[in-house]
């Protein structure tokens, strides 16, 4: 028998993309610091753990943007920042180390979404995405690969945003995208529901 789309979507086996799990977002000294980072990165083991370190990727994002464009803005708004991309603040945290047999996926942009990403996933795969920050990285992270074809699913509760207030409003954008980007939490992943076409409606 003939598989419909969705049916064909919900047998691509899921990659676990776990966005920029980096010291200058967990720090608690860092200006970016994420107060729920050591609550994420908890369930982003366990998501893992589940998922293989051959199917699990991890993202950085370094400073190496062009400083002529308005990212020169953008550094001279956070000078902290403005560091060398081999200085600690961009290392991955130690409770990342390990956790994917691939390296980094390193970009200079928000979003990581893009060829060197897709040239590991494929132009259609089926993304479980975690990390840093909701209200930043994860979001235009997430809209991206959904715009391109990518099947997403956001594990809300394995993100971490700058403030609950801005953590809420980006998940309700993201929320506004199914059926190419569907939210649950790291219970019902790791409990079976991540078909690429969303399953049951819990968390969305």
């Amino acid at each position: 028998m003939t598989r419909s789309p969705a049916s064909a979507a919900s047998a691509v086996r899921p990659w676990l993309l776990v966005v920029d799990a980096q010291r200058i977002f967990a720090d608690p000294a860092s200006q970016w610091a994420a107060p729920t980072f050591p609550a994420a990165m908890e369930r982003i083991a366990q998501l893992a753990a589940h998922a293989g370190p051959e199917r699990t990727l991890l993202t950085r994002w370094l400073p190496t943007a062009d400083r002529s464009t308005s990212w020169g803005d953008y550094f001279r708004d956070w000078p902290f920042a403005d560091v060398p991309p081999t200085d600690a603040l961009y290392e991955l945290v130690d409770a990342a180390q390990g956790l994917s047999a691939r390296p980094t996926v390193d970009e200079p942009t928000f979003g990581k979404w893009g060829p060197q990403l897709e040239g590991i996933v494929g132009p259609a795969p089926h993304l479980l995405v975690a990390g840093v920050s909701t209200d930043c990285c994860v979001v235009t992270t997430v809209l991206a690969a959904a715009d391109a074809g990518a099947h997403v699913t956001v594990v809300i509760d394995a993100c971490a945003a700058s403030t609950p207030e801005n953590g809420e409003a980006a998940l309700h954008t993201m929320s506004l995208f199914p059926p190419q980007v569907r939210l649950r939490t790291s219970a019902e992943i790791l409990g079976g529901a991540h078909t690429a076409e969303g399953g049951d409606d819990g968390g969305a």
